[in-house]
């Protein structure tokens, strides 16, 4: 059983703070036009979702619905649509004293965990993690989300051990 000092110390770090206010700014109802580079060096594939964004446990966390269509190549190597679906958990961890972030999607079956700091002056959330999405092909992430007049940005960089590159860029509309 946790002592007197103990609780009053845990009844602490359980309050909201700065940056938690932070992250309500990720909070509404967004178009999004995704950016996917499969080859750093072609053309990137275009696509559009809608994302909803919201505050949940008196807005200790925001948590994300995106659904949308993009093109990748089928099993026979050709471009087909694929419908896709994730999940995003975001919050400030008091006790880490950094962001912290969960993904999921349809394409897989892994949780990709990311931690983050945020920049006031920039309007700038950054976080890095690693991902391993077949065995033993482990990468290096990073995130940068930018809070911009109409919504926000997000570009994400990965890197396979050959230097980090962009894999993917989404200009999110904040909806009215």
């Amino acid at each position: 059983m946790p002592s007197a000092e103990e609780m009053k110390q845990m009844m602490e770090l359980s309050k909201l703070g700065e940056n938690h206010k932070a992250l309500a700014q990720t909070v509404g109802s967004f178009s999004y036009v995704v950016k996917m580079w499969m080859d750093p060096n072609a053309k990137p594939n275009e696509s559009t979702g809608t994302a909803t964004r919201k505050s949940v446990m008196e807005g200790r966390y925001i948590t994300g619905d995106y659904s949308g269509s993009f093109k990748m190549p089928g099993p026979d190597g050709k471009m087909q649509n694929m419908n896709f679906k994730g999940m995003s958990l975001d919050g400030y961890d008091n006790v880490k004293k950094k962001f912290v972030s969960g993904w999921v999607d349809n394409m897989g079956t892994g949780i990709m965990m990311t931690e983050g700091t945020y920049d006031a002056a920039t309007k700038t959330f950054t976080y890095t993690g690693e991902n391993e999405m077949m065995p033993g092909m482990k990468s290096k992430v990073r995130e940068v989300i930018k809070i911009t007049d109409k919504g926000m940005t997000m570009e994400f960089y990965e890197d396979r051990g050959k230097g980090e590159t962009k894999g993917m860029e989404i200009t999110y509309t904040k909806k009215k």
